[in-house]
């Protein structure tokens, strides 16, 4: 058992939850029945769906174990229950000014969220970390393979991050 926590926003669980749930009531069935019809087919080694499903179904029940571990050392964290929060931890959804001018926001989210695209980053991140503990105004100092940045957080906020 992992020691690291993983900290999820409730939207990123409830996603996982209806992941978990998808493959076993719904995917894994339809697999274990195409495999069960192949495999009365006779000659399993050159019978594609035989083969296919098989693979299939290792895959399904790989990202099963997978969900399922995940899920049991969850720890959800709901941002909106925060409350008013002038500093910077997980959940919150953060206004940021980056040094060549861009304004950016960022969502702090789990390691089973992150979806940069549309501004998810996960806790771990070097971006988050870096910006961990801070409040509106001050200026943090992140460190980037290209250098160093200084960058202005500009605001603050614990919304429900969807």
């Amino acid at each position: 058992m992992s020691t690291t926590k993983n900290y999820i926003t409730p939207h990123g669980w409830q996603k996982l939850k209806d992941e978990l749930y998808q493959l076993v009531h719904h995917e894994r069935p339809q697999i274990v029945e195409v495999v069960n019809w192949a495999a009365g087919n006779g000659d399993r080694s050159e019978n594609g769906d035989y083969i296919y499903g098989k693979r299939r179904l290792r895959e399904i029940d790989r990202r099963i174990r997978f969900l399922t571990k995940r899920l049991e050392i969850a720890e959800v964290v709901d941002p909106e229950l925060r409350g008013e929060c002038e500093q910077v931890f997980f959940g919150a959804t953060v206004d940021v000014l980056r040094e060549d001018g861009r304004e950016e926001t960022v969502s702090i989210v789990g390691i089973d969220e992150i979806d940069t695209a549309a501004g998810k980053i996960s806790w771990i991140s070097p971006l988050a970390r870096t910006l961990l503990k801070a409040r509106a105004g001050d200026e943090v100092l992140l460190h980037t393979p290209e250098g160093k940045e200084f960058i202005e957080v500009l605001a603050v906020r614990y919304i429900g991050i969807a």
